[in-house]
Order: structure tokens, then sequence, then C-alpha cells
């Protein structure tokens, strides 16, 4: 029999339930096209769901700088990772249907799964694949799909065998993607149809989401899309204009499950609509269950609270963890059930007030963060009945005292390198170099200088340029690409017997892991 709660105790729920308005806040329209004039951005979308309503899907900009064409209601914008609570979803069907369970072990549905420690694999279940509870560490294995990737689903799943664990399993939080890649790959031995097959028929179809797209082929052929842009041009990125980037494969297409969604604001209002009726569809039948639902958004990995400084400590929470696909915490004592996400030109977030029967999704065709956060927050404040607090002008304020210091950090850093080195000719560090989990990075000699290669990363390529001592400095042919600082260390002979890397900007995003290779000579592996 279903659950009831007693009048008395619902008048009292509903007396401390704030209500939501009945409309976004007055004059937003007109907000938003001023703020992202002022940001720079080029275009953004935004849906906002109330009680079961639509009350705004509406697009501003352009979907590419310095053209025409506008940014509207099915403008589609590449997600990121606000795609895994869709990943999520397309597990819910199958549990639903009784084809696996959150609890089933990993190894049950694909025997060949491997992770380094023999136990955790036994061990790893399906719902350890979505909570970020591994022991992997941060961003751990990113470079094997950002950006771009050669291998498949399948070998990038094999790969994980050669990534060590940073902490014990189950024991602390770490953001990683690898593991909903595995998770992609677990729905094509379920099913026998890709990731890209089921989650489009099966959970957008399905669930009454047309412009979407989940594979790249079918994005481009969309001509009602936003390119990427970001700001690459001055001394980190974040600074310098905003210019148009190569959209081909921002994401490893073996990457897909963990953030290669493209939508649109109207399909976007239509999930928010899904998961805040808990699965339930407008115009009738479900989704998912009601259980899955509530296994959607149940706290299972604890997070550190996000510790703002000065304005924006008002946003900092007093609670927050990691759900399946979403994170819960709260905002001003009130639930929140969130998502971001990010791919290189392009950033979303994703949002629920479950107990105001409020959603929010925000799409922007850039990198401006500050933009972002300032609109949800903005939102949050209405819908909660808090004072304007003008969150767009802190966030700017923030971003732009982080890319100061930034840009500060590298100046010190790069004013005065020690005129010392190379030890070698440069022909003695052209040699191929391997890492377990990563594969191969080809240093060549070409016109009397180096080059290097990362062979599992399509494209992503350039010259080294010495820094100091026997450390070099990438300069990628493709600007996007964050640099790296790459350091060859040297045996007692005066061999190269392994390269280290880390990300030349204090800034980078975390998948740019150059920190976790470990690069050796492919010859000396040899012997």
């Amino acid at each position: 029999m279903p659950r009831t709660i007693p009048y008395a105790a619902a008048l009292i729920l509903v007396a401390f339930a704030p209500a939501a308005q009945a409309a976004p806040p007055e004059g937003f329209e007109q907000r938003v096209e001023a703020l992202r004039e002022e940001s720079g951005a080029p275009g953004i979308a935004i849906a906002i769901v109330e009680q079961g309503e639509t009350t705004l899907a509406q697009g501003w900009g352009v979907r590419e700088q310095g053209e025409r064409a506008p940014v509207d209601a099915h403008t589609i914008f590449a997600t990121g990772s606000t795609g895994k609570a869709f990943t999520v979803a397309a597990l819910a069907t199958l549990v639903d249907e009784g084809r696996l369970s959150w609890d089933d072990k990993v190894i049950d549905h694909m025997p060949w799964f491997r992770m380094n420690d023999p136990w955790v694999t036994a061990e790893m279940t399906v719902r350890d694949l979505l909570v970020h509870r591994s022991g992997l560490g941060l961003g751990a294995g990113d470079l094997l799909f950002v950006p771009r990737s050669n291998l498949s689903r399948k070998e990038t799943v094999e790969r994980l065998r050669y990534i060590e664990p940073a902490t014990s399993f189950r024991s602390s939080y770490a953001y990683d993607n690898i593991l909903y890649i595995v998770a992609g790959q677990l729905i094509e031995e379920v099913t026998g149809r890709t990731w890209e097959q089921y989650v489009l028929e099966d959970v957008l179809r399905a669930g009454g989401m047309a412009d979407s797209t989940s594979d790249y082929d079918t994005r481009y052929a969309v001509e009602n899309r936003a390119r990427p842009h970001a700001r690459t041009t001055g001394a980190l990125r974040g600074l310098g204009p905003n210019v148009v980037l190569d959209e081909r494969d921002e994401l490893g297409r073996n990457a897909m499950p963990a953030g290669g969604l493209a939508m649109s604001a109207t399909d976007l209002a239509q999930w928010l609509k899904i998961q805040l009726a808990h699965g339930a569809m407008p115009g009738g039948g479900r989704l998912f269950s009601e259980a899955a639902a509530k296994e959607m958004w149940t706290p299972v990995t604890p997070m550190p609270n996000e510790d703002w400084p000065g304005d924006l400590a008002p946003a900092n929470p007093n609670y927050t963890a990691y759900a399946l696909g979403w994170q819960v915490q709260d905002y001003r004592g009130a639930r929140l059930i969130w998502h971001g996400g990010g791919v290189f030109g392009a950033i979303t977030l994703v949002a629920l007030l479950p107990d105001q029967d409020v959603g929010i999704a925000i799409m922007i065709n850039s990198e401006e963060a500050a933009l972002r956060r300032g609109l949800f927050y903005e939102l949050l404040d209405h819908y909660l009945g808090f004072p304007a607090n003008d969150w767009p002008a802190k966030w700017d304020a923030f971003v732009a005292q982080r890319l100061e210091g930034g840009r500060e950090f590298l100046a010190q850093r790069d004013e005065q390198p020690a005129d010392v080195g190379p030890s070698l000719p440069v022909a003695s560090y052209a040699a191929t170099y391997r890492d377990p989990w990563y594969g191969d990075v080809v240093v060549s000699e070409r016109d009397g200088g180096l080059w290097i290669d990362f062979t599992t990363n399509p494209r992503m390529e350039g010259r080294l340029v010495h820094y100091q001592y026997d450390t070099f400095k990438t300069e990628f042919t493709d600007p996007s690409l964050e640099p790296a600082l790459v350091t060859f260390g040297l045996d007692a002979r005066g061999n190269v017997e392994r390269v280290a890397m880390e990300a030349a900007s204090p800034l980078a995003d975390f998948s740019y892991d150059y920190r976790d290779l470990d690069l050796r000579p492919v010859k000396e592996i040899q012997e």
C-alpha cells in the first residue's frame, strides 16, 4: 500500500515549504541579454519549469560568433557532464525491466572488466560506477578521451586495469569520468545496442526530447546547433577575446556516456519535468519508475562542502553529497539537486528545487563561468524568496580575480627561467615513451628541434620549446589545448629513463591529467 502522511503533518510540511513564484523574475529576458553582451558570450539558452509547466524556454545571441543565425529554444548545445544523469536514466530503465540491479557486480555482466586491484574488480557494483568513490584520483584517465581519442569504448575500459588508485575503495570522493564510460559499455553489454543508440531511443526519444543528439555525426548534421567558443589567445585560458573552436569531437567518442549529449532548451525543459515528476512524463506514462527516481537523488558519497570566499559565502552549502548522476546539497537551507557540465567551448548547468517543484537549465556556447553561476544563483534566490543579490557581478569579480592570480603566477614563473640546459643533444630526447594506461607519446626531431605527439589523442601534437634544465614546454598546433611542461629525467649514465609532465597553467582543467603519466622509453620497457 502507498505510504500516507497524516493530515496535520501534511499541513506542517506545506507551511514550511517555500512557495515558488509564478514566473521568472520580471524583466529577466532583458537582463539575460544585457549580461550576455557584457560577458562576451556568443549565445545562451535557458529553460525553467515550474509546477510541471514550462515558464521559459528561450535563446539569446547567436550560434556562432560573427554569424547571424540566432539561438532559439530548439538550438542544441553541448551539455557536458549533465549527461551523466541520462546514462543513469538509461541504466534505470534496465533496472526497471529486471535486466540488472544497482548493486549487481560489474563483472557479472562484463566478465572481462578489470580494475587495478583484483579485490576492487570483484566488488565493483553498478552503483559504484556512478558515485565517484572507486579510489581513482581526480580525473584519472581523462587523457584517454580529452581531447578526442582514437580508442574504442571497450579499449578505453580495458585500460582501466593499468590506472593505479589514489585512495582505498569507497573511502572518499574523487570525481571521475572513466567509470561512466564503463557504465556506457555496460549498457551495450546488457542490451546489445550502443550507448548512443539506447540513450537516443529509450531515453531521449522515449522521453519526448526530439531535438537532442547522442552522437557527433547526427549532431553535426543539425543546422540549428551552437558552435563552441573559448578565450584561448591570452596568456592563459580565459583571457583574451572569444574565438570559435574546432568542434570536431571536443570529447572523445569513447567518452560520450560521461557527457556527450547535445540538447535544446525545449528538451531540457522536458527533462526537468520528468525529473521533478519522479520519472512520470507530462503526456502520460513513465520513463523510469518512482523507485528508480528515488535512487537517483539519494546521497551516496559525501563530498567536501564548497568554501566560496567573501561575497560568495552565501552560496556555501551546509552539506554536499553525490548521488546517481546528481549532486545533492542545500542552498540557504533549501534542498538543491544539480549538476554542472562543461566540454571545451561550452558550459551547462541543470538544477532542481524539488520542494518548490522548480527546475532550471542554463546552456552557454562559451566558457563564461561567471555568467552561468550568476544567473543560476539569481534564479535560486528568486524562487526561494530571497532578496536580489547581483550574483553575476560577484561571480564576475571572483573569476576575474582568479584569472589575474593565474596570470601573475605565470608571469613570475616565466620571468626568468634558469639559463641552463638541456643536458643532451636534441636528438637524444627523441624516442617513443609509453605509459601503461595512456599508451605512447612520441618525441621526434624535426627541423633541428623537438616535436611531441600524444598518439592516443588525434591532433594533439606540437613543438617542444626548451624552458630550463631538461624541461620543455609544449606549443600545440591546436591553440585551444592546455600546454604541458615536459621534464626528461636522466639516469646516472645520462640517458633518459622517464618523462614526467604537468599542466603549464595553474588553472588548467583537471581533465588534462598530465601529472598521472609515468612515461618510460619503449626500448627500456622491452629490455
